[in-house]
């Protein structure tokens, strides 16, 4: 099975082995429980959507919701797992050169250089760390396109959070015509600058690594967690039930 639905949006059913053999070029995104439950009312959300070359299951508790569908998924391809995968794969590609969009001031360089120390060359030409509420701000975001042209780069990561960094690139894509590949990766760039730990692994592998970063950053997630994506598991079973409703067809 190519595709799996979950709720309004088609799932790239691939492996982690196939996705990094197949990406050539394209926009990947990576859905989770969160986005699922924006793509249910935000309809400029589910229109960038529809353009993404590659949409993959960034979620364990997505995994259990497609297997209890009776369409099951072959595996969670997270931005912050798919990332240094992806990497690690092009180490010794020359046609491969990474530009880091995003995280706090300076995070995103200290990503760029724990990842060149680890892959052993260049690989990431550029890193920026854009202003808060730098998509607001069209001289800002001019200033961006001009870095990531000027850089070299082939690839670019964009970690500044949904829906913006899904916005960024549908906005600004055309613009940067020697990039090949646009990743949407989350806390990634944190995580690889070291910035931000993640949950261990034993509670990613059971679907509770939302539980870790809840405990980790209350304040910002607690709504996120507790009121807006619980509502996922009630439409999942009207799905099986055959009673969901797609809110934009």
């Amino acid at each position: 099975m190519d595709k799996v639905k979950i709720l309004n949006i088609e799932l790239d059913n691939l492996s982690q082995a196939e996705m990094l053999a197949q990406l050539q070029e394209g926009v990947v995104f990576t859905p989770n429980v969160d986005h699922l439950m924006r793509l249910q009312w935000d309809r400029a959300f589910f229109d960038v959507y529809q353009e993404a070359t590659y949409k993959v299951c960034d979620s364990k508790i997505m995994l259990y919701a497609a297997a209890f569908l009776g369409t099951p998924l072959k595996e969670k391809l997270s931005g912050s797992d798919f990332f240094p995968a992806f990497y690690t794969y092009h180490r010794n590609n020359p046609d491969i050169r990474i530009f880091l969009l995003g995280a706090a001031e300076g995070v995103a360089q200290q990503a760029q250089a724990n990842i060149n120390a680890k892959v052993g060359r260049e690989i990431i030409v550029g890193a920026h760390s854009p202003s808060f509420g730098f998509e607001k701000n069209a001289a800002e975001c001019e200033r961006l396109i001009d870095l990531v042209n000027q850089s070299g780069a082939t690839v670019l990561a964009v970690g500044v959070g949904a829906p913006k960094q899904e916005m960024f690139i549908h906005a600004y894509r055309h613009r940067m015509p020697q990039i090949k590949i646009f990743l949407a990766i989350g806390a990634t760039i944190d995580f690889e600058a070291g910035n931000v730990k993640r949950s261990p692994k034993w509670m990613s592998e059971i679907g509770l690594e939302w539980l870790y970063r809840l405990l980790a950053e209350p304040k910002r997630l607690w709504k996120r967690y507790l009121v807006d994506n619980p509502p996922f598991l009630w439409l999942i079973l009207k799905q099986k039930l055959h009673c969901y409703c797609d809110p934009f067809t």
